[in-house]
């Protein structure tokens, strides 16, 4: 694609529908799931070899599931709003028939035998998998290539990264290859990819989704929605939260209901999160949020700047994530360890050396943090920020050029922080760099408020729509 072209420009129109404008058809008749899916299966099949998004796509698999959700529109008996809504799924959840194999080669290649308790979810409300979206190994990091999957571009420019780790599922996204994109955001890989191809995604409430096995990076680890619109989000994340008892990290507690919520920015008190706690952020980036900001005199809200709580954050989130790559790596015969992503191994070893009394004392500096960030976000209605301290850079490489730094989490800042305080943290688009790639924009709210987060994040759509038209051919939403 040339730069600043919207890459959903060629799809089918059928491709750029949202959520709730299929839904409308199905019921009035006019479209049937199975058109959908073939639509969307199609035009998944198009954009594959251009970007890499798919480890893998399931023509049958879309047409049997859109074919009985065709039957259930028709006798006016839908399982939910996401019925026959064409899904994409991350290859690091397991799904009942496909073989998940975390993006590297030292697994096997065997069919699960039943489905991640998200994938179980959304299977029950009705959404057709069309297939299975793009990871760095393991997840590890927040770019999208490795050494068993090749590399995944940009569809803004295929000489950038989409950003990772759900690099993926943005693509799909992004290029109208399904509309719901199940992703994972360890460090800010939902956010991230969301930033850096222009589409929407959340990180929930950390146990609003739930999860199994459990991530080996621990409790930082989330999994959420990427859609083109926050609408399409609140519907996808509906879709696939509740309760699953082999999730015991869940807790047994419950999280306030998703649904939209009016007026969240009437009148709100917004604290502007704008120095990362590692890495330098972009001049353009700060231009378009500060452009951003803004059109929250519109809704009577008013905005002060404020700093987050805790010190030594990148030391702190390393710490854990590291310790997790270490974990998952110890799980992998020695003999198996070749072809490895250097730098997963490299993080691995990093984690393998820390002793018990640090790791217990991160656990407690973490408690801490989150506490003074639950603290925070008592004080103001929303916090917001940069989705990303940096635009896409160059494929193939782990940092930007020139930049000075030397990995990922350097320039993760405004994401990592909010995985260690496991707060709703939506990203949507907020404009262009003068090169033709997307800005994102990020909100956070306290825990359990995903349906305040969702609904402001819609509100700001439709208040940044003149810096964003870019990014959509014709309005669908």
């Amino acid at each position: 694609m040339p730069n600043g072209i919207s890459p959903i420009a060629d799809a089918d129109e059928l491709c750029r529908l949202s959520a709730a404008a299929l839904a409308a058809a199905y019921r009035a008749g006019s479209l049937s799931p199975v058109e959908v899916a073939m639509a969307a299966v199609d035009r998944a099949e198009t954009i594959n070899p251009l970007f890499n998004a798919f480890t893998m796509i399931d023509r049958k698999g879309a047409i049997e599931a859109a074919s009985a959700s065709e039957k259930r529109w028709r006798s006016g008996e839908p399982l939910s709003a996401a019925d026959g809504i064409p899904t994409t799924l991350k290859d690091i959840v397991w799904v009942e028939g496909w073989s998940v194999r975390y993006g590297s080669a030292t697994t096997i290649s065997v069919a699960c035998d039943k489905d991640a308790p998200s994938v179980s979810l959304l299977r029950k409300a009705g959404a057709v998998f069309i297939g299975q979206t793009t990871t760095p190994e393991f997840g590890w990091k927040a770019i999208t290539d490795s050494p068993f999957c090749g590399i995944t571009r940009n569809p803004w420019n295929v000489r950038k990264t989409p950003g990772g780790s759900s690099g993926g599922a943005a693509v799909a996204a992004a290029t109208g290859a399904g509309v719901f994109h199940l992703g994972t955001d360890g460090g800010g890989s939902i956010r991230i990819p969301a930033a850096f191809t222009g589409i929407a995604g959340l990180k929930p409430t950390f146990g609003r989704v739930p999860a199994y096995p459990s991530s080996a990076f621990g409790t930082v680890a989330h999994v959420g929605p990427m859609a083109r619109t926050a609408n399409d989000l609140s519907v996808m994340a509906e879709a696939m939260s509740g309760r699953d008892v082999a999730d015991w990290l869940q807790g047994a507690g419950t999280l306030a209901p998703l649904g939209r919520i009016e007026d969240t920015l009437q009148g709100a008190r917004i604290g502007y999160w704008s120095k990362p706690p590692s890495g330098v952020l972009d001049f353009e980036i700060a231009a378009a949020i500060s452009d951003a900001l803004t059109h929250f005199k519109a809704f009577g809200a008013a905005v002060e700047p404020i700093h987050l709580p805790g010190s030594d954050l990148l030391e702190l989130f390393q710490c854990h994530w590291f310790a997790g790559a270490a974990a998952r790596l110890a799980l992998i015969p020695q003999k198996e360890r070749t072809g490895i992503d250097p730098g997963f191994l490299e993080i691995a070893r990093a984690g393998a050396a820390f002793d018990a009394k640090t790791l217990v004392a991160a656990q407690i500096q973490r408690g801490e943090f989150g506490a003074a960030m639950d603290r925070l976000l008592d004080a103001y209605d929303f916090i917001v920020s940069p989705a990303t301290a940096v635009p896409a850079f160059d494929i193939g490489l782990e940092v930007p050029a020139g930049s000075g730094l030397s990995s990922w989490t350097q320039w993760a800042a405004f994401s990592y922080p909010i995985n260690l305080s496991q707060q709703p943290a939506c990203v949507i688009p907020c404009g262009m760099t003068a090169a033709g790639l997307p800005m994102g924009f990020q909100i956070i709210g306290a825990r359990g408020d995903d349906a305040r987060v969702l609904s402001a994040a819609a509100d700001l759509e439709t208040a940044f729509r003149p810096m964003t038209q870019a990014f959509r051919l014709k309005d669908f939403v």
